[in-house]
């Protein structure tokens, strides 16, 4: 069982005692029955299920509790705790430090994604200001180094690594040695794939190790193993003091279970995950929001810091026009871009309150992300006034030549340009709305700051751009209202309504 049937499994499980006019052991047992034969199928230890039913059924007294509602709350919080301890080994992770030298070292079985994750490890402190190096000690496997190569080159990365060294060791330790002395910040050596019974390969691991002293050895985690990670980590963590995890292929039919629980066994906090091939398929892992979207809770923590990233509060006009209720085309082309960096469409519907982990299929997420850039392309085919105009869709309506000699340019129908033009004008009357209302832009609460009324007017606005399918994920009217208000406290004001225009600038269908 995929990861995501296993959290719709244990949501549909939780949400019977919804269903249920009487909460006691019958409906207690039903339940945890179902969630633990979810986890098993899931590929966890059978061992850690029998010990997350033991720790629910030992915090549920069913004399000493209240009500009915208190009850359902109890036991659903015991089950989301008991799921956080069984993928938390409860052991802080290891952080780089800024302005000196991180050697990171990267360990695993042959074929789990290593030299891959290397690149996107690198990518992502990259993204985020620092200086980072790849180097190539695997000389074990053919074509090693021409992949690293390929990925570090196609990337932007430095990357060290030699066609004719056969010693790994020395390859190693001269690369960590020119690139300390080149002051860069994280410096990751991909070393020789190998399996637990391969002692001359776990030797020379260990001499690696030993020559490069690392500050931080990760173990790469093939999730598509299941129950066997537990065995191979432990054999790596004997050899090296393996310090974090990084689980790949978590995607597709990967049953996860089985590697996530077998971190929090050999006490190795993961640090991320691996959702796919792309560069970007790659996520940082925190427990507790990682069981908040398996259970479709969504992670506000994590999609701010997206939002963040794009340093919206660093567009002051942008923000002006939002204010002054402006907003022309080239915004929302810009909107469009900001969507794009923010990183896959699936990982960020996912972070939203609400949704299921499998609201989008890699397919929806792929057509999401072309309809973007088809969008894209139209706009690049206006002119600097068409894309300034205050009231652009106007201009277009009164000259229709202008939208026939932009379909012409972006290859396109008529029609096309149309619709674009129509969800502009939807989106611009959005943006009116917003800035004429007092306190949509201040810190704090929300519902404090704003009108009810104008609050709720505005989002009547947004429902109606929003594509239905996502609305009614989101639990209707009230699911959105809820979402804002905990996008903008969570936010703490920074951000907070930019954000919002980036999430809902590509709604309409």
């Amino acid at each position: 069982m995929v990861l995501a049937d296993l959290g719709r499994k244990i949501t549909t499980a939780l949400r019977s005692l919804n269903n249920s006019t009487i909460i006691n052991e019958e409906v207690l047992d039903g339940m945890l029955k179902e969630i633990c034969k979810a986890l098993l199928e899931a590929d966890v230890n059978v061992r850690l299920v029998k010990q997350l039913r033991e720790n629910v059924r030992s915090i549920i007294d069913f004399d000493e509790m209240a009500g009915g509602l208190n009850k359902r709350r109890m036991i659903q919080s015991s089950v989301y705790k008991e799921l956080v301890k069984l993928v938390d080994p409860g052991v802080k992770a290891w952080t780089p430090t800024k302005a000196r030298n991180n050697v990171i070292m990267f360990v695993g079985l042959q074929g789990s994604g290593k030299t891959t994750t290397c690149t996107k490890l690198a990518y992502y402190y990259q993204k985020k200001g620092w200086k980072t190096c790849l180097i190539c000690a695997d000389t074990f496997r053919a074509g090693a180094f021409d992949q690293l190569k390929q990925n570090a080159t196609k990337a932007r990365i430095p990357f060290y690594g030699s066609y004719t060294g056969i010693d790994p060791v020395e390859i190693a330790k001269e690369g960590v040695d020119k690139f300390k002395s080149e002051n860069f910040e994280i410096i990751i050596v991909d070393t020789s794939g190998r399996h637990k019974q391969e002692d001359s390969l776990f030797e020379e691991m260990l001499q690696v190790y030993n020559n490069i002293q690392p500050d931080n050895v990760i173990f790469v985690m093939d999730a598509s193993i299941g129950q066997a990670c537990e065995s191979q980590s432990k054999a790596f963590k004997a050899k090296v003091d393996v310090g974090s995890v990084i689980i790949t292929k978590l995607d597709g039919h990967a049953k996860g279970g089985g590697a996530l629980s077998a971190v929090a066994a050999t006490k190795s906090p993961v640090i991320f995950i691996g959702t796919g091939e792309h560069i970007d398929d790659f996520e940082p892992f925190k427990v507790q929001p990682f069981v908040s979207k398996l259970l479709g809770m969504g992670d506000i923590e994590g999609l701010i810091d997206k939002v963040n990233e794009l340093k919206l509060d660093d567009n002051e006009e942008l923000m002006k026009k939002i204010k002054q209720g402006h907003f022309t085309l080239r915004d929302m082309y810009e909107q469009f871009q900001n969507i794009m960096k923010m990183g896959p469409f699936g990982q960020i519907m996912n972070m939203i309150p609400g949704f299921s982990s499998d609201f989008l299929t890699k397919g929806g997420e792929q057509e999401s992300m072309a309809r973007l850039k088809k969008l894209m392309t139209i706009m690049d085919s206006m002119n600097d006034d068409e894309l300034d105009s205050l009231d652009g869709e106007r201009l277009f309506s009164k000259q229709a030549g202008r939208a026939q000699r932009v379909a012409r340019g972006a290859g396109v129908s008529v029609r096309e340009v149309n619709e674009l033009l129509t969800q502009y004008k939807k989106f611009a009357q959005m943006v009116k709305k917003m800035g004429g209302i007092k306190g949509l832009f201040k810190g704090g609460d929300m519902s404090k700051n704003v009108n009810p009324t104008q609050m709720a007017k505005l989002n009547t606005q947004m429902a109606k751009m929003m594509d239905p399918r996502v609305l009614h994920q989101m639990g209707g009217m009230q699911g959105l209202q809820n979402m804002m208000r905990q996008f903008q406290q969570g936010a703490g004001g920074k951000g907070g309504m930019g954000g919002m225009g980036n999430m809902f600038g590509f709604g309409d269908k």
